[in-house]
């Protein structure tokens, strides 16, 4: 007894195109996180320099001799470059004093960073010269190398695209939907500080700030999701996930920094939830809130307009379901004589 399997020409062609798709899918994923690793390197990288003028010239020459590699500050002393490494306007800082050359860094910052500028530092001193290092910011002793600070990111990631297609499924619209993404944001960001500040000790900051900071990126995922699927149906979801995972979590420099990131890989990510909701919490956690207008403004318009594209999306159904429901009935056939 022999059993044969005919396949229509339609099926055929959404075969192929399943086909496709996933190879285009896992391209996108493996071009989003392997391509920035690979090209990682310092790209005007933020590093002062302080001390005499005549001192740290043939100091800012050499750093200058490696091209596009670091953004140099000139600082007149130790305490100003201190200050500028607490205001996150530099990751370090190499201070030349008569006793020689000292390195100051942030390992709260970026440790990858904080590494680099040890090797690179050490690179240009005098054969045998031993170069002191301080840590200004040190990063927890819980996390010393910020792999779980890294790691956690994805996560709130995910959960953000979770609320947005649950809210979208549910057949939520209008303030219902407004409301759900709110609370459950609200909630994320609560539990997302309970593991990371009062569990593991990753974070080391204001607890109620930290979980605010969680709490809008988790926001401004969700809302994105779910303002894509209100304008675009179903399939917005999955836009809009694969913006914010594929794209926004290895374009986001957590683990290391955007500027160590190609362009404009480093730039964009910074644009996306992701880079900026990982750059607010370190601000948040270990710099007393310093830098935070930019990261957070681009959380907090992000959380607008998705927001708004679920409104949008549910006076755009209104008329139409209003339509329907005008919508004259058919006569009903007259009974026959």
């Amino acid at each position: 007894m022999s059993t044969s399997v005919t396949t229509s020409p339609r099926q055929g062609r959404r075969m192929v195109a399943v086909a496709i798709l996933v190879s285009a899918i896992v391209a996108l994923a493996l071009w989003a996180f392997a391509w920035p690793a690979a090209r990682t390197a310092p790209r005007d990288l933020p590093l002062g320099v302080a001390g005499p003028a005549a001192a740290t010239a043939p100091l800012q020459t050499q750093l200058k001799e490696r091209e596009g590699a670091f953004e140099v500050h000139r600082y007149a002393d130790e305490a100003a470059a201190l200050d500028a490494i607490a205001d996150r306007a530099v990751y370090g800082a190499v201070v030349v004093t008569p006793q020689g050359t000292k390195l100051l860094t942030a390992t709260a910052a970026s440790p990858v960073v904080a590494q680099l500028l040890e090797q690179a530092v050490t690179a240009q001193a005098p054969q045998g010269a031993e170069v002191p290092t301080t840590d200004v910011v040190a990063a927890p002793a819980a996390d010393p190398r910020g792999a779980a600070l890294g790691a956690s990111i994805l996560p709130m990631a995910i959960a953000g695209v979770a609320a947005g297609a649950l809210v979208s499924m549910l057949g939520l619209r209008g303030i219902r939907a407004l409301a759900s993404l709110v609370s459950a944001a609200a909630m994320i960001g609560v539990v997302a500080a309970a593991l990371t500040h009062s569990w593991l000790g990753i974070l080391t900051g204001n607890w109620w700030a930290e979980a605010g900071v969680l709490g809008l990126s988790t926001l401004a995922v969700g809302a994105t999701v779910a303002g894509c699927a209100a304008l675009l149906g179903p399939a917005g979801i999955g836009v809009g996930a694969l913006t914010m995972v594929l794209l926004g979590n290895p374009f986001s420099g957590v683990t290391s920094a955007p500027q160590l990131l190609p362009e404009p890989v480093g730039f964009l990510g910074q644009l996306l939830p992701p880079g900026a909701g990982g750059t607010l919490l370190r601000s948040v956690s270990f710099f007393d809130g310093a830098r935070v207008a930019g990261p957070l403004l681009t959380l907090a318009l992000w959380a607008l307009l998705g927001l708004t594209a679920v409104l949008l999306g549910a006076l755009r159904r209104r008329p139409a379901a209003g339509a329907r429901e005008e919508a004259p009935k058919p006569r009903e056939a007259a009974p026959a004589a």
